[in-house]
């Protein structure tokens, strides 16, 4: 059963939140899919597959039903409008891992929103879902800052790791260790003006 704590509405920073994804967000989804389909379609394969907000419906509700424990999902908002979607893919508790993904429409890009949505989500899943390994895919040479930016170290490629226009193509392949995201955001000790 998925915990509430970690499906509560995030504040990101000013102006940016999440909330876990709603069947009664397909509509604008759909829209902001529809209005930046050429845009989108360069690296997300299901743009190709998403003709309706019933489509959409359809995929929220198999995201956010009861019995799915490997997915959580979330709707970003910027300025409270709908921006895109980031989420927690293959959430394996047995092994304390699993795999960040997020797309943003193309009016929201180059504002530091999705940077910011995946610390706030990388943040939750190792201090309060207790992982040990968070993981993120990107297309060859696209979307690789973010993973970079966060501490994330590439692992290496998956050969012909996802179905897109109509052909495979290799994924780049980051994780983060919570070792290692504990050693980048330490934090000094309280009058850390000691010498030592």
């Amino acid at each position: 059963m998925r915990s509430a704590s970690t499906l509560q509405p995030l504040s990101v920073a000013p102006g940016i939140t999440l909330h876990e994804a709603q069947v009664s967000d397909a509509a604008a989804l759909f829209q902001l899919i529809d209005r930046g389909r050429l845009y989108l379609r360069e690296w997300l394969p299901f743009i190709d597959f998403s003709h309706s907000a019933t489509d959409t419906e359809l995929y929220l509700r198999s995201v956010t039903a009861p019995g799915n424990l490997q997915d959580q999902v979330y709707v970003i908002r910027y300025q409270d409008k709908v921006a895109g979607i980031i989420g927690y893919k293959t959430i394996d508790r047995v092994n304390s891992k699993l795999e960040i993904g997020y797309w943003l429409g193309e009016e929201f890009q180059k504002k530091g929103i999705m940077a910011r949505c995946c610390a706030a989500l990388i943040t939750q899943a190792f201090e309060q879902m207790g992982m040990n390994r968070i993981q993120i895919k990107v297309g060859v040479g696209k979307s690789n800052r973010i993973p970079q930016r966060l501490g994330f170290k590439m692992e290496g490629i998956e050969r012909d790791g996802e179905w897109l226009q109509g052909r495979f193509i290799d994924l780049e392949v980051y994780s983060l260790l919570k070792r290692e995201w504990l050693e980048n955001n330490a934090t000094p000790p309280a009058g850390g003006n000691e010498q030592a």
